[in-house]
Parts: C-alpha cells; structure tokens; sequence
C-alpha cells in the first residue's frame, strides 16, 4: 500500500508502524506498574491483618466484659422496678381508699395543698 500524507499528518493504514512499538511498550509499562502496586497493596494488606486481628479480639473482650459487667445492674434495676411498682400500686389503692373514707377532709387537703403550691409559686 501506498503511504499518502494529508496536511503534515501521513496516513498509514495498513502498514505496520512505531506507533505500535510505542503503544506496546506503553501498554507493558502500565501493566507494569498496576502489579507493582498490586503486590505491595497485598503485602501491606498480610503485615496489617494481624495487627487488626489483634485489635478485633482486643475489642470483642472489652464488648464481653462491658456485657458481664452490665448484667448485675440490669438484673437489681429489674428487681428494684418490680418493687417501685408494687409501692406505687399500694400507695394508689391506700389514697383511693382514704378519698373514699374521708371525702370531705380529703377536698379540704387538696384546697389547702393547692393554695400552698400557688403561694410558693408566686414567691
């Protein structure tokens, strides 16, 4: 084939040129570079993994310990909430109780009980 040239540009279709050593030893280079970077990724990915192992045991035995610290405590607020309960459902059923006894005096408490609270308020 024959080579013509357009402008300053020569057109060579179909004939085999530098271009192709070029975009090879580009190409290679490249390719090239991307393992370099490839096996170092690796190696700093194997000397890290112990290090977060160890960091990853580190952190599952303070959650363990933080757990079986935590259990006492949550077991006495239970145990404390079934008594706060049961105090507030007596004292609810003994103040019903005396309202029903006494309705008169328990009005009177309740007056004289609201008119203290307005006086602090206002002080």
């Amino acid at each position: 084939m024959e080579s013509t040239t357009f402008g300053n540009v020569p057109n060579t279709f179909g004939n085999p040129s530098n271009n192709d050593g070029v975009l090879n030893k580009t190409t290679a280079g490249a390719h090239a570079a991307v393992n370099t970077v490839a096996e170092a990724a690796d190696g700093a990915a194997r000397k890290a993994k112990p290090a977060i192992d160890q960091v990853a045991a580190m952190a599952h035995q303070a959650v363990e310990k933080a757990a079986a610290s935590a259990a006492p405590a949550a077991d006495w607020l239970g145990e404390k909430s079934a008594d706060l309960n049961a105090t507030q459902k007596k004292l609810v059923a003994d103040t019903s109780a005396y309202v029903a006894a006494n309705p008169l005096m328990s009005v009177g408490l309740a007056v004289l009980a609201g008119f203290l609270i307005s006086r602090m308020m206002r002080s």
